[in-house]
């Protein structure tokens, strides 16, 4: 969890056990114990948009949920576990910030992305007008079997038009956000991490954490929202640490 978000958690307790101490001063701590999260950079490649599937065009450039079950977004990404490569497959609603779709798999093949959209259509049950499921145009999210799904629940079909990440960059930072403070060290542990654990993690995610882009409240708290909900993002310069996290 960032420093932001910990601090956020911890200022009631503090202040209730008369101890002063302002974010800053947490960095240091953190900082100093060598505590704070780095990011880190992505070394393996799970797009391939090299097919022969139809490519849908973007529908959500300039768009803004104003709640949640109007924006889902796709993504897969990798962890290095001691067996070798593990692929994880995540569905997040784009307003709440809540994985309401997760597979961990041994390879990229699409069964494993309609399984990942199986279990956030359980959460949805009844479909939703006006719902749209945006993602990049990988092989996986083309498929027929794929496609086929969403349209049966009248979901329409947006992805992205080029290789640019910030096209499709909630997925991406929900991606960032598990792997470097959770399962980083989760899987690190773990001589076999299954999705038992994985279950256990995200339930971790979508209850405690809170969010900068959703007023610091938790994907949970957040899904039962609606309306506009304030950014409290801030960029920090200190010490050469990279703090927006």
């Amino acid at each position: 969890m960032g420093t932001r978000k910990l601090y956020h958690l911890l200022k009631p307790d503090l202040e209730m056990l008369g101890i002063k101490m302002g974010r800053d001063a947490l960095f240091d701590l953190l900082s100093t114990e060598r505590m704070l999260i780095r990011k880190r950079r992505r070394q393996h490649i799970t797009t391939n948009s090299h097919h022969w599937y139809r490519k849908y065009p973007n529908l959500i450039q300039g768009f803004i949920p104003s709640g949640p079950n109007q924006l889902w977004v796709s993504d897969i990404t990798y962890l290095k576990t001691h067996s070798g490569f593990r692929y994880l497959f995540l569905l997040t609603d784009a307003y709440s910030k809540k994985i309401l779709g997760y597979h961990l798999a041994i390879d990229l093949d699409s069964t494993h992305a309609v399984a990942c959209l199986q279990r956030a259509l359980k959460s949805l049950g009844q479909p939703v007008a006006g719902l749209i499921h945006h993602s990049d145009r990988g092989i996986q999210y083309c498929s027929k079997e794929y496609v086929n799904l969403l349209q049966d629940y009248q979901i329409q079909v947006s992805m992205t038009e080029n290789s640019n990440p910030r096209d499709n960059a909630i997925a991406e930072r929900v991606n960032g956000i598990l792997k470097d403070e959770y399962l980083h060290l989760e899987v690190s542990k773990n001589i076999i991490f299954t999705n038992s654990q994985l279950e256990k993690t995200i339930n971790k995610y979508n209850n405690r954490r809170p969010h900068l882009s959703c007023n610091m409240l938790t994907p949970e708290q957040a899904h039962l929202r609606s309306g506009t909900l304030k950014k409290r993002w801030k960029t920090y310069y200190k010490k050469q640490v990279n703090l927006n996290v």
